[in-house]
């Protein structure tokens, strides 16, 4: 069981996501690269939410991959290349991440490897190892 730390005596998170997550000991990590919005076919959508929602499922599948679910991310880290990108990535990170609980970064860059790419999302989780 995670266990998040979100203290009534600092100001509450600006939306679904904890300040602080404790990962207990027995568990194991896994850290994801950054994704980018590119299909397995390379193709890449204008649209910033679109872009998010690749790399949510690559994420996804990653997880899978690692045998570990959404329920065990602990912390996102988010880069979008404007304000006007924060919105789409917002509502593709709230269907992604549901009512789990992680901590949460979002940040605006300069830009990505290509000029096309709007968003890139990183993710780590903790399971339970077995016994």
């Amino acid at each position: 069981m995670l266990h998040n730390h979100t203290p009534p005596t600092i100001r509450a998170p600006f939306a679904n996501y904890a300040h602080g997550i404790e990962i207990p000991e027995g568990h194991r990590m896994l850290v994801c690269s950054g994704q980018l919005g590119a299909s397995t076919d390379g193709s890449v959508p204008e649209d910033v939410e679109a872009q998010a929602e690749i790399c949510f499922a690559n994420i996804a599948e990653i997880l899978r991959s690692a045998d570990m679910a959404v329920s065990d991310i602990v912390r996102l880290n988010a880069y979008v290349v404007d304000r006007s990108c924060l919105a789409g990535y917002m509502r593709a990170r709230d269907r992604f991440i549901g009512s789990h609980i992680a901590a949460s970064t979002l940040m605006i860059v300069s830009g990505f490897s290509r000029p096309e790419f709007k968003v890139e999302v990183e993710a780590m989780a903790a399971a339970r190892t077995a016994s």
